[in-house]
């Protein structure tokens, strides 16, 4: 057996050795023949050299030759793509062995996912309205209130910036100087606004607040020295006298509630020209976060200087012993937080649309908000009421609607002089 196997192995050794010499002999053959037929070749001598090949990577420079490459990507492209799915179904590109995902749904739909912030805009506004005016009914301190408004607000800013949603801008004296002004006249018009939720009707409150275009065009006209066309100043004529109405039927009416709610429009008029102002190349949700830190330290001192000594004498007493401790402290929460979140929603809605939806979004939000607070508290308005309310809210839609055009119509000029000016400068005759 032992001898079988070496003469097997002898065999084997002798196969390998003859197959081996043989694949030599074809390698020699092989390397003769191509030798032979460079040296035939007119380029031989040009193309033998000692030292070894090295590809750069520095791009070609012969003319036309990298439009050739490129062409030849396009097709070398075209041929490795290919379709496949996600886990989802939807559809994925694979090109050059990279994957690139299909269209998000926001991108397929966009005006589902637009009408979805505008219902969810709608909705904060309007639960924060109702549970706000549900607190006045058995806590009546609006300072107070105000206060813890900014104050959840604040607490929600500061835990997003630390897990880095959205990440903290770094903030320096110049930019808090600049927003300072803008501060307080957002805490002026904030709390103003609560003083009057808590002295007449939510929809009065808000039928007041519809002036605010009409402060708005004043301030532009005899502030900014902007001139107002006449158009705008006809289209407000309907919110005064539908206003005027409903004050003078308006069954909740006392002086306190317009007073503040007037206040608050002039304050809020002043908020938006020191905000044209304040460029302080911050995104929209850092700039409203510290707004609301510096708001909240002009609204701590009336909070505690005016109504301070009742809150501790009375007001939580009372408020504790009408729905008890869990709810009270439950209740300012969640108005803090539906304030809070309906006005950060409200931005980025409004970053989502153009001007002309925006005014349509403002219009409908106070119908929705009027609408809701009569029927969820019971409001028992005139007639008169009624009808000035409707004129007035139709007032504020066709200023609105004047105004976002007059604004598109500027935009479309502007942009339309910058191309003119740039196709002057540079040649683009072929465009």
């Amino acid at each position: 057996m032992a001898s079988m196997s070496n003469i097997h192995l002898l065999q084997q050794s002798k196969s390998s050795s003859f197959y081996k010499q043989h694949a030599t002999n074809s390698i020699t053959s092989i390397a003769n023949r191509r030798r032979t037929h460079l040296e035939f070749s007119p380029l031989s001598k040009k193309i033998q050299s000692t030292k070894p090949v090295i590809f750069s990577s520095t791009p070609l420079k012969f003319v036309g030759f990298n439009e050739i490459l490129k062409h030849h990507d396009s097709h070398k492209s075209w041929i490795t793509k290919a379709a496949a799915t996600d886990a989802e179904g939807h559809e994925i590109e694979i090109a050059n062995g990279s994957t690139k995902p299909g269209k998000s749904f926001a991108e397929r739909f966009p005006a589902l996912v637009t009408g979805f912030f505008f219902f969810t805009w709608y909705f904060l506004n309007v639960i924060f309205n109702i549970l706000n005016k549900k607190v006045y009914n058995y806590f009546p301190y609006p300072y107070f209130v105000s206060a813890v408004h900014l104050l959840v607000g604040v607490s929600y800013c500061l835990v997003s910036w630390a897990i880095g949603l959205p990440k903290r801008a770094p903030v320096d004296k110049e930019t808090l100087r600049i927003l300072t002004p803008v501060a307080f006249c957002h805490a002026l018009g904030h709390v103003m606004s609560n003083v009057s939720f808590a002295a007449v009707a939510v929809s009065f409150t808000h039928t007041i607040k519809a002036l605010e275009p009409f402060f708005n065009a004043g301030a532009s006209q005899f502030v900014l020295g902007h001139q107002i066309p006449l158009p705008l100043w006809l289209s407000l004529a309907p919110v005064v006298i539908g206003v005027s109405m409903a004050s003078l039927t308006e069954l909740s009416f006392n002086w306190t509630g317009f007073i503040s709610a007037m206040i608050s429009n002039i304050a809020f008029t002043y908020r938006s020209i020191y905000s044209k102002k304040a460029m302080t190349g911050m995104d929209s949700t850092n700039v409203y976060a510290y707004t609301s830190i510096i708001a909240l330290l002009f609204c701590l001192p009336p909070a505690i200087f005016i109504e301070g000594p009742h809150l501790m004498q009375y007001g939580f007493k009372e408020a504790i012993a009408k729905v008890g401790l869990y709810k009270f402290l439950s209740d300012l929460f969640w108005i803090g937080m539906f304030y809070h979140l309906y006005n950060q929603v409200a931005t980025n809605t409004l970053e989502r649309v153009a001007p002309l939806t925006h005014a349509v979004g403002n219009v409908l939000k106070r119908v929705f908000v009027i609408g809701f607070s009569i029927v969820v508290f019971g409001n028992k308005i005139s007639t008169q009421t009624g009808i000035g309310t409707g004129i007035a809210i139709a007032g504020v839609a066709l200023y609105s609607l004047i105004k976002a055009n007059m604004e598109e119509k500027k935009r479309v000029t502007h942009v339309t002089k910058y191309f003119y000016c740039f196709k002057k400068t540079h040649d683009l005759s072929h465009l």
